[in-house]
């Protein structure tokens, strides 16, 4: 297996030549082995042109860093437009033009902006003005365009012909510009928008690592379907076999388990479906259970086999799977680092070999000079670029060859390990004595237990006070506790400050976020001071915008936050939260692709169950049980959605329609929200609910899960054998690549030579 070429694709296959010179090569010369060919353009080599090999370089390498596919124009003009397309400005301006047109869906009818969503207090919401929210639109629509046509420009007509989604996205903005002409020309009374369910488009195809994604849950769905499969199996098994053994009985008393779950099949589905939650356990036994212990068997066996087995072996198969398929999908981004690379290595040597007519430089290699002259023109952090540039000054001979060019590039896959600042020489002995002292890891033990001191204090009060109403809590003696307490915080910080300078205290970050604190606690402590002075009175008369209890309050949860610092002198809990920063900043993507799905399931929620359930008041739905609404007279089924008062959660708006669906993918009485628009509307509802479980809780989430086990198991391997002082020091870049990057296989410079003469606009000649 690993035997077989990484990248396919014949060598002799046509490129696009670009520019002015031609010429004829041939069988024998492109047979010639890639060591011994000799790289050029096909456009004619001047003087000038070495500003535009380094111009050249300096894109290949960016688009390495970046894993970037290399399929672009290389002309001088294109790549500076190219350059620009992918600058930060034009990026954070793409992706806010994104976040805009994917915001109007709280603002458009039906509109999400009134301070709640229940309908029994939600006052008429805010309806922008038609025009308003379309002006908006066109301009978003507007900017895709341009978009687009840069997009397609710089990377030519064929290889916009291959790339299925740019032609999607010309397709979903046609669709759009079509259905905002349609809204316009009915002056905004349409009832369905259209372009409301296509907008996520946008979002996911401006990511890279979205579509990649994506990709590989496409991938995955046929193994997932046939676990979803053996799981419905499972399902209408028990289901037969539960209305075989709760059957209707001569005997109403006898009757409570079949009323309730097992009436008719869809009833008994649905029941068995949500008891494989646990969201309905023990309440669809009890009926039985109280009848006899033995049907308990029935629902054990139930959920031992459905819960605990099957849906354990799918979360599985769907981690295995898709983790397989990101693992092709790494691949392919590590080879377009290693080609983006090599291309500049290519193009370099074109540079050299165009400005002299040695013999020995007709060797592939190119000078440390022009290397670190691309250098100073690539946009990388700068940390990578003087790793980069250490280590081509390194090559005492003044050249690079191919691998070697390739290895100094190896520097982006490290570690960043950030040193401190030297410590501040004194010359006075008591500061030296503060310096030596205060400097020692002790300190920092004894803030914690300081800190932790404080916490106990506040909890103290918060258990004495419980039962008081915040008019008769005495926030004075608290004031007082915490005010001896922050003097020793100021203390502290002063004494670090001494101990490491401004600059080393700076350079920890537990540092920053502690004096980030302990500054706000002193600023408020001084406004106490100053607003009503140390005087003791019980209930001091409010004086300003807040009372003395209410500053009190403020100070005790920055006090409680600032707790937090205990946090990086824990090893492991150090690694669990930079675990979830990491989350954060890097798979960014997984959860992107979450937030279509609640984007457009959000839509076509409102689209089928807007305005389903009426407000108490008009409700005509009488239920066959004893339990009273306290807002209504009309007698409702205990645990329905109506008794339990679940108003607010409806599919009124955008914005209560993405909390619904939060709370059926939370999977804790979802069928309460089921049942309630199965009695409104259909039976047919329950598909959209059980497909958003399906999606949502039993695909999505647990796919999540395996992704942050496989990122905290990464860092660990990582720093296990470290000590925390060398983990505070070590910036680790965990993104998908990194966390597969040991199991992914190098392509060889044979294979990256073959794919770069394939290349649409740089034609390598052998």
């Amino acid at each position: 297996m690993e035997s077989e070429p990484l990248l396919t694709g014949s060598a002799s296959q046509g490129s696009v030549d670009y520019g002015s010179h031609h010429g004829g090569h041939s069988d024998a010369e492109s047979a010639e082995p890639p060591r011994t060919r000799t790289p050029s353009y096909t456009a004619a080599v001047h003087e000038h042109d070495g500003d535009l090999y380094i111009q050249q370089a300096a894109v290949f390498i960016e688009d390495a860093i970046q894993y970037r596919s290399i399929n672009h124009k290389v002309d001088s003009g294109s790549l500076r437009l190219y350059r620009w397309y992918y600058s930060r400005i034009c990026q954070w301006g793409l992706g806010f033009t994104i976040a805009v047109i994917l915001a109007l869906a709280f603002v458009e009818k039906p509109s999400s902006i009134t301070y709640t969503s229940d309908p029994r207090y939600r006052p008429t919401p805010w309806e922008p003005p038609c025009g308003l929210t379309e002006t908006i639109e066109i301009v978003c629509l507007l900017i895709f365009i341009a978009d687009f046509a840069v997009k397609s420009y710089v990377i030519g007509w064929e290889e916009f012909c291959i790339n299925k989604w740019l032609i999607g996205y010309v397709v979903v903005i046609a669709a759009s510009v079509v259905d905002w002409a349609i809204t316009v020309s009915m002056v905004c009374n349409e009832t369905i928008r259209v372009r409301r369910l296509i907008r996520p488009f946008f979002l996911l195809q401006n990511s890279s690592l979205m579509k990649k994604t994506l990709k590989c849950i496409k991938r995955t769905l046929p193994e997932i379907a046939s676990v979803i499969l053996l799981l419905a199996l499972h399902l209408c098994l028990f289901t037969m076999i539960g209305m075989l053994i709760f059957p209707r009985s001569e005997d109403p008393k006898k009757n409570g388990e079949w009323e309730t779950y097992f009436r008719n099949l869809p009833r008994a589905l649905s029941s068995l479906l949500v008891l494989l939650t646990t969201a309905n356990n023990p309440d669809v036994m009890v009926p039985a259970y109280s009848l006899h212990r033995g049907y308990a068997l029935f629902f054990i066996l139930f959920s031992v086999c459905g819960t605990y087995i099957l849906m354990n072996l799918l979360t599985a198969i769907i981690y295995n799977q898709f983790r397989g398929y990101l693992l092709m999908s790494v691949q392919t981004s590590i080879i377009r680092r290693r080609l983006g690379i090599r291309a500049a290595f290519e193009v370099l040597c074109c540079k050299r070999q165009g400005h002299s007519s040695n013999s020995e430089d007709h060797e592939e290699r190119v000078q440390v000079n022009t290397v670190l002259e691309v250098m100073s023109r690539v946009q990388m952090k700068s940390f990578y670029r003087q790793a980069v540039i250490k280590a081509a000054q390194e090559f005492r001979d003044g050249f690079l060859d191919g691998e070697a060019f390739q290895r100094l590039f190896d520097e982006l896959d490290k570690d960043r390990i950030r040193e401190h600042p030297p410590n501040p020489e004194y010359s006075l002995p008591i500061l030296q004595w503060i310096q030596s002292t205060c400097s020692h890891y002790y300190l920092t033990v004894v803030g914690n237990v300081v800190a932790l001191a404080n916490v106990i204090c506040i909890c103290t009060v918060l258990v004495l006070d419980s039962e008081k109403v915040v008019s008769q809590r005495d926030g004075y003696y608290m004031e007082v506790i915490n005010c001896a307490f922050i003097l020793y915080y100021v203390l502290e910080m002063v004494l670090k400050l001494i101990a490491f300078g401004w600059r080393g205290y700076l350079s920890y970050k537990n540092n920053i976020f502690d004096g980030l604190f302990t500054v706000l606690l002193l600023v408020l402590q001084m406004a106490i001071f100053l607003t009503y002075r140390i005087s003791y009175q019980m209930i001091p008369v409010q004086r300003g915008l807040l009372s003395l209890w209410e500053m009190v309050r403020l100070v005790n949860m920055l006090i409680v936050f600032r707790f937090l610092r205990i946090i990086p002198e824990i090893k492991l809990m150090a690694l669990v939260a930079s675990t979830l920063v990491d989350l954060v900043k890097n798979l960014r993507a997984f959860a992107g692709i979450l937030v279509v799905v609640y984007y457009v399931y959000a839509v076509i929620g409102i689209w089928l169950f807007h305005g389903a359930i009426p407000p108490p008041g008009g409700s005509s739905m009488v239920s066959n049980s004893s339990t009273k609404n306290s807002t209504s007279n009309v007698t409702m089924e205990c645990g329905s959605y109506e008794q339990l008062e679940y108003w607010p959660n409806n599919f009124d708006d955008f914005a209560s329609s993405l909390v619904l669906l939060y709370d059926v993918m939370v999977v804790n009485n979802w069928q309460v929200f089921m049942d309630a628009y199965t009695r409104y509307t259909t039976e047919w509802s329950k598909v959209y609910f059980v497909s958003w479980w399906l999606t949502s809780s039993v695909m999505w989430v647990n796919l999540f899960v395996a992704l942050i086990l496989e990122n905290f198991t990464y860092k660990w391997d990582k720093c296990h054998a470290l000590s925390v002082s060398d983990v505070e020091r070590t910036r680790y870049e965990t993104t998908v690549q990194r966390m597969f990057r040991e199991h992914v296989q190098e392509p060889t410079q044979e294979e990256l030579l073959v794919q770069l003469q394939q290349h649409p606009h740089l034609h390598l000649i052998r």
